[in-house]
């Protein structure tokens, strides 16, 4: 690693996973894929430097089960994958969410569906937004723009999980993986932290305890799902993260997440210097969405414009804050391509007026 000040130069996978270590994870487990083996050949190296667990598992659905367990006993636990592999994991995130356990779980997106390929894409904004799993639950999900921002995003993924008992993923993708920046690290974002009194570490000299999922009484499965309701309701109202960039005078306003956020900022600049009043929000937590900024916006301004490397799928969580307000238009296509800013730039001068 290249030293520049307090900074160094690494790629955003390996920044992930130091950032990880510098928050306190103790176990780390996964399964070789496309665009992440960076993080996960990070870890392999460093977790026993620092005297910790590192396991390449046999399998995908192996790795999240031995978070689960970990994280049972009070354990900081991780575990990373691209694509394919984060769905392979679904049923251990919703048996997670279940239990009320606290894990953070990384995707590096590429394209799909199915094994697709290795480059970049937004398409798994589905997935990670609305729980991936089966049942009633949600999972809150940061996606940073920079590779300073997924290293802090990374620490604040474990205070999040710990706070709230459940799991939280990342967002990223192959380009945030590959690309190197300049990053310092933090080994906290400076959340209080509750006691972990419900870890499962012997019985000895106290009641026993119990982390299940199972509730055969329906109506003792309902009591659990208002609770987990409840807790997702705080979440809502208290994680809410995005960026404005340039939206006071807008009249049209992109929105974008990720590196379509960063390559759209550019394209808003570039259009400011030409005379359109175009602005950039950028949600940082996926979930919860900002719905209550998107709504104030919509009455102030003619148009929002989605820029996704996905065929559109925030711009349905866009629709739904706007309820009709203001139109929402769409730009962008999958498949592993990354957009450009002349693209972008393009397809906003076409409602900017």
């Amino acid at each position: 690693m290249e030293k520049i000040n307090d900074q160094v130069i690494m790629c955003g996978n390996e920044a992930v996973g130091e950032a990880a270590i510098q928050a306190g994870c103790r176990c780390y487990f996964g399964y070789p894929i496309t665009p992440q083996n960076e993080l996960t050949a990070y870890m392999a190296r460093r977790m026993p430097e620092e005297g910790r667990i590192f396991l390449q598992s046999e399998s995908e659905l192996a790795a999240i089960n031995m978070v689960l367990g970990a994280s049972a006993v009070g354990i900081r636990s991780m575990t990373s994958s691209s694509s394919p592999g984060i769905s392979l994991k679904q049923e251990g995130i919703s048996y997670l969410a279940g239990c009320e356990l606290p894990a953070v779980i990384v995707n590096m997106v590429r394209g799909g569906p199915g094994l697709g390929n290795i480059g970049p894409a937004q398409s798994d904004y589905f997935q990670a937004t609305r729980g991936g799993g089966h049942g009633d639950y949600r999972t809150p999900v940061l996606a940073g723009a920079s590779v300073q921002e997924m290293a802090d995003l990374t620490c604040r993924a474990f205070d999040l999980a710990d706070l709230y008992r459940t799991p939280v993923l990342i967002l990223g993708d192959g380009i945030l993986g590959q690309m190197m920046e300049p990053v310092a690290f933090s080994a906290s974002s400076g959340v209080k932290l509750p006691a972990k009194d419900w870890i499962l570490d012997g019985a000895a000299g106290r009641e026993p305890r119990c982390i299940k999922s199972l509730y055969l009484g329906p109506r003792a499965l309902q009591r659990h799902n208002q609770k987990l309701q409840a807790k997702y309701s705080r979440i809502e109202k208290e994680e809410v993260r995005w960026e404005e960039f340039e939206v006071e005078d807008a009249v049209l306003v992109l929105v974008a997440y990720g590196i379509s956020a960063r390559l759209s900022k550019e394209a808003v600049k570039n259009l400011r210097r030409e005379g359109h009043k175009v602005g950039l929000l950028r949600p940082i937590t996926l979930w919860p969405f900002p719905h209550r900024r998107l709504r104030e916006l919509a009455a102030k301004i003619s148009t929002f414009l989605v820029v996704e490397m996905s065929f559109g799928q925030m711009v349905e969580d866009v629709r739904l804050a706007v309820e009709g307000k203001c139109p929402v238009e769409f730009y962008g296509y999958g498949g592993g391509e990354i957009l450009t800013v002349k693209e972008i730039e393009e397809a906003a001068r076409k409602y900017s007026g």
